[in-house]
């Protein structure tokens, strides 16, 4: 199975809970913090969510 690459570019102060909660459960917390997460649908939804404050590469 293939993976992607997330990393936090932007600050999530100002943020939604939910927005906020979602970058936690990608396993960011700070920016410049990089996570590696399985291509899937579920994965592709919390990116979805938070699309504006990260960057995604394929890995």
């Amino acid at each position: 199975m293939a993976n992607v690459t997330v990393t936090l570019k932007k600050s999530l102060i100002g943020s939604k809970k939910d927005q906020i909660a979602t970058a936690h459960a990608l396993g960011l917390r700070k920016i410049g913090d990089t996570a590696s997460q399985p291509d899937n649908p579920q994965t592709q939804g919390k990116i979805r969510k938070i699309a504006h404050l990260v960057e995604v590469t394929s890995a």
